[in-house]
């Protein structure tokens, strides 16, 4: 009897050690997200969590109604929305270890088209034509939280996020297949697009892939073909859309 005793009490103390653990770990990837407020009591979050390819991507997220048509934008990587990098780009491939701009259109270009010319005068944003009409942050190096008011509570609309990380290369798409390409081979794999319908009906909803954007940024074609596609699908582990309950 003293020897099952000490067996369960052993049992007992693994079993506490693990929850202790998991809970650390929870609160650990709890601290690493960071938390944007755009509006004042806002409704709405959207959780943006990193996967095992995380590594400081450029991505935007954005409204669109239910038929598609571009409404606004949410939330964008700040070196994109403004051409302005943390390494200055000269040529095809010359990096110059200072802040500076670039010009990438394969990065985003799902997104690009469907917001349409800034200015009317360029659809790339630059340094002379930045986008400002989002809410801009910096590269993300972890987990993020945005939080803010939702745009309409009666009627159905999409949120999508794009994506798109630098040198993100695999069999598939390689260095050399485009080679007249200079946006190309920034880009690698191609942006990765995500998409989910509020329709009002739940207090939750996941972003799920939908397709992949020009690889040469030269239109706003979606590609829903993501079979070639390997780490850049791991770049984030998920995306959820949740909202605040009115009890």
């Amino acid at each position: 009897m003293k020897n099952t005793l000490t067996i369960f009490s052993v049992l007992v103390l693994l079993s506490m050690i693990t929850s202790c653990s998991s809970t650390e770990k929870a609160a650990s990837n709890l601290m690493e997200s960071n938390v944007i407020t755009i509006n004042e009591n806002p409704n709405q979050r959207i959780l943006v969590s990193k996967g095992n390819n995380f590594d400081h991507p450029t991505l935007v997220i954005w409204v669109e109604d239910i038929e598609g048509n571009y409404i606004s934008t949410i939330y964008i990587t700040k070196s994109f929305a403004s051409g302005e990098y943390n390494y200055e780009m000269l040529g095809d491939s010359i990096w110059l270890n200072r802040e500076g701009p670039s010009y990438q259109p394969a990065s985003l270009p799902y997104w690009t088209y469907k917001k349409g010319l800034i200015n009317d005068k360029e659809l790339v944003p630059t340094t002379q034509n930045p986008f400002i009409d989002a809410y801009t942050g910096a590269t993300p190096t972890s987990s993020f939280t945005i939080n803010r008011k939702s745009e309409n509570k009666t009627k159905n609309y999409k949120i999508l996020l794009e994506i798109n990380q630098l040198g993100d290369w695999n069999r598939y798409w390689t260095n050399d297949k485009y080679p007249e390409s200079a946006a190309y081979k920034n880009s690698a794999q191609p942006s990765l697009v995500y998409s989910v319908v509020i329709d009002q009906n739940s207090q939750e909803y996941y972003l799920n892939p939908i397709g992949h954007g020009d690889p040469l940024g030269n239109s706003g074609k979606l590609y829903t073909n993501i079979s070639t596609l390997t780490t850049a699908k791991n770049i984030l582990e998920e995306i959820v859309v949740s909202f605040k309950s009115n009890n």
